[in-house]
């Protein structure tokens, strides 16, 4: 069989603003910076992957690409994928484990994935395992921390007659009383059916993390959402041994091995990797199948348009995130029935871009060959 080669390398940026205002404990999403790769490859397919960050980094992300990982991609063939994602992420020792290189890795990776699909015309979640043909849908795009309590229960009134199975509530407002107001207010609006999920975006220390855990119990919430950076492990510990709540970590986390240490040590009730934030596909199901060794739940976070496929192609996957970003640039929409999220059935990753659009509001476009 010939052997496929990349021959060229597109590389651009777009800035997306959010459609909603959107706060929580510690940021504002301000806007969506997504880098797009593309390779043109000696078969005749092209493939294109992604990556993002949510207002700084990146141009930084570009500049990675252009100046140190695209080059060492021209003239292999695509097909290696665990072989490439490995000879990338040594070539980048000195910057990794961290965001910019995850990103960076994930823009490679998801393209190559995109490849590998279309070459084997197959949608990308059949490809990688086929586990389930929907999976649950929850909203978080009603839930900001700077909306008031009757404005998340409209909100949220709303997403259950969408027919959406579950909402989430960003907590972290000054008092602790000011977040179970708001949480009291939704679970008596929406009844005891609809899942409430809870995101403190890092932003409590231990004590008070303890505190509003106790003070949320009788709401039945799905699970809290990173109470403590990332880096500390053990406040998660203890924080999942004093509470009934689920605890939720990882779209913080940069490689399989920070998950491992997590599921190791008890710290997590269920894993949220980003692929974009844990270097694309390959380490993303990596580590999806490394909870299922746990029986431990994958609830991906953000970018809904590609971890639907990746939600579907593994067992323990139990809801997909819905927060709409790439509308303004994409053809394709999730595809929604009965309140949960269908994979797409075209070749690749299911999404269609819209080259037009990309063109008229790219900030950069970068040849590499």
């Amino acid at each position: 069989m010939t052997e496929t080669r990349i021959d060229r390398i597109t590389i651009r940026q777009v800035n997306l603003p959010p459609p909603v205002e959107r706060t929580d404990a510690i940021q504002a999403f301000v806007t969506q910076e997504t880098v797009l790769l593309t390779l043109h490859c000696s078969d005749g397919v092209v493939a294109t992957g992604y990556t993002y960050t949510i207002g700084t980094g990146g141009s930084s992300v570009v500049a990675l690409l252009a100046d140190h990982l695209a080059p060492r991609l021209i003239g292999r063939d695509p097909a290696h994928v665990e072989a490439i994602w490995k000879d990338l992420f040594f070539a980048t020792h000195a910057t990794a484990v961290g965001a910019i290189t995850s990103l960076a890795l994930c823009c490679v990776d998801t393209a190559l994935w995109d490849w590998r699909a279309r070459k084997q015309a197959m949608p990308l979640w059949v490809l990688l395992g086929g586990a389930q043909a929907r999976v649950p849908l929850y909203t978080t795009e009603g839930g900001w921390l700077q909306l008031s309590p009757s404005e998340l229960v409209e909100q949220s009134l709303a997403a259950q007659a969408d027919g959406f199975r579950g909402a989430k509530i960003k907590i972290g407002r000054p008092h602790v009383s000011e977040d179970v107001a708001r949480l009291q207010a939704v679970r008596e609006a929406v009844g005891p059916g609809f899942d409430i999920m809870t995101d403190a975006n890092q932003g409590f220390a231990r004590h008070e993390a303890l505190r509003r855990a106790a003070a949320f119990d009788g709401l039945d919430l799905a699970w809290i959402e990173e109470p403590f950076p990332a880096e500390d492990v053990q406040g998660h510990v203890q924080l999942r041994a004093q509470t009934s709540i689920p605890i939720a970590v990882g779209e913080s986390m940069y490689h399989p091995m920070q998950f491992r240490t997590y599921l190791e040590q008890g710290a997590c009730s269920i894993v949220q990797p980003d692929v974009a934030r844990i270097g694309g596909i390959t380490p993303w199901i990596k580590t999806a199948h490394m909870a299922e060794a746990f029986n431990v739940a994958v609830c991906p976070h953000f970018l809904m348009e590609i971890h639907v496929s990746l939600c579907a192609a593994v067992p323990n996957a139990s809801w997909v995130e819905y927060i709409p970003q790439l509308d303004r640039i994409t053809t394709s929409r999730l595809e929604i029935d009965d309140g949960y999220a269908v994979p797409p059935s075209q070749p690749g990753l299911g999404i269609e871009w819209d080259w037009g659009a990309i063109q008229s509001m790219q900030l950069c476009e970068l040849v590499v060959n």
